[in-house]
């Protein structure tokens, strides 16, 4: 585009509802819909014993990137605080932030301690199959058990939370990140052999495994080939010739995949042994959830490292996501309120989960003034009665 003499590009004008890639201003009515869906998921997740916190959006970096922290650095947007001159960034992840909160001001707390969250998150980037930078997190913590008990539980509370916002058809793919190293370990290839056969694993690129994975070939192969259904994985895991190191974590996710069916026997449960790619702090059965047909992630999380030594497990739900897999909900009733009305009978449709929409002034032609605002009610005589939009 030319541009006036003496004018640069940063002069040039812009459009004032522009921004920055990979954010977005949520409009009417998806921005009520979302603040639903996460009062929705918290009061399941409230119901099961998880008490809620609020951790700052922004942290000095020495505490934000401290343990699991670590894992997001590279994600997290950095500015410098003009108070203290001190470093900080803007969290790219909760659970790092609740970590830090369980080990310090929580550590006295009873374990195992249930704790849950919502907020906003920023990423640095998007990615291929989710753009957006700035994210809704709904999540729960259980922190200070290391038992397939609480690997199942926070599978478990997290299918309930997903169907109070009518997303029963979902499916759970457990992983176990550590498993896939084990056998590399014991695979006896070289450093650059490693290196090829693990982007091979990461590829489901099968003749490239079988080619390049020692000793541990035939076990690696037929391993990512049964990832799918947790029973077909599972005997898969059970025939195979493990080394020593790969025992515990084969019989973690059995343990885990048998707590979940004892308490819900029709969940969907997808297992892949040799998946490892996730959050690097994560140490042992994670967890993804997906909707039928989808290839977004709605939902992820799995075991780490609480603070210096303490057992933990979380998972985090992404509400905008879950929105964009699930009917859209109902629009509120917009009740338009003539002056003069009886505010007695507004107050009981607001009761009735109306929105009432009061005239600041009297107009002349309430009926018209009723469609102008949008509203799908107008209140006569004590009672509601529907417009039809342009009749």
């Amino acid at each position: 585009m030319l541009q006036p003499p003496g004018m640069t590009q940063h002069d040039a004008p812009t459009n004032p509802a522009l921004l920055p890639a990979g954010l977005r201003d949520l409009l009417p009515p998806e921005a009520e819909a979302e603040a639903a869906a996460v009062e929705a998921l918290m009061e399941v997740f409230a119901r099961h014993g998880y008490q809620r916190l609020k951790p700052p959006l922004l942290e000095f970096e020495d505490t934000l990137f401290a343990g699991s922290g670590t894992a997001v650095a590279d994600q997290t947007f950095r500015l410098m605080d003009p108070d203290s001159q001190r470093m900080m960034g803007l969290r790219a992840d909760t659970t790092p932030q609740v970590a830090r909160i369980a080990t310090t001001r929580l550590a006295a707390a009873p374990r195992p301690l249930r704790l849950s969250y919502a907020g906003q998150v920023l990423h640095v980037r998007g990615t291929q199959l989710n753009p957006d930078r700035q994210m809704a997190q709904a999540g729960i913590e259980l922190i200070g058990s290391d038992s397939s008990g609480a690997d199942a539980e926070i599978v478990l509370v997290a299918a309930e939370a997903l169907a109070a916002l009518g997303l029963t058809r979902v499916s759970f793919d457990l992983t176990m990140p550590t498993l896939a190293p084990a056998l590399l370990d014991a695979a006896g290839v070289s450093a650059s052999a490693r290196g090829m056969l693990a982007r091979a694993l990461d590829r489901k690129d099968a003749a490239q495994v079988r080619a390049l994975g020692g000793g541990q070939a035939g076990t690696l192969t037929d391993l990512l080939l049964a990832a799918g259904p947790a029973d077909r994985a599972l005997e898969a895991l059970a025939k195979a010739a493990l080394p020593d190191a790969a025992l515990p974590q084969a019989a973690r996710l059995a343990q885990t995949v048998d707590a979940i069916r004892a308490r819900a026997p029709g969940l969907r449960l997808t297992l892949d042994p040799l998946e490892f790619r996730g959050f690097r702090y994560h140490t042992g059965v994670c967890v993804t959830v997906y909707a039928p047909g989808r290839t977004q992630e709605l939902g992820r999380g799995g075991r780490y490292v609480c603070g210096e030594a303490e057992p933990a497990t979380g998972l985090t739900l992404y509400p905008d996501l879950i929105l964009r897999a699930v009917k859209p909900p109902a629009e509120r009733p917009r009740l338009f309120v003539p002056a003069g009305s009886d505010q007695g009978a507004a107050a009981g449709f607001r009761d009735r989960g109306f929105a009432t929409i009061a005239a600041v002034d009297p107009v002349e032609d309430p009926l018209a003034e009723a469609r102008r605002l949008l509203c799908t009610h107008i209140l006569r005589g004590g009672d509601a009665v529907p417009l039809i939009q342009g009749g």
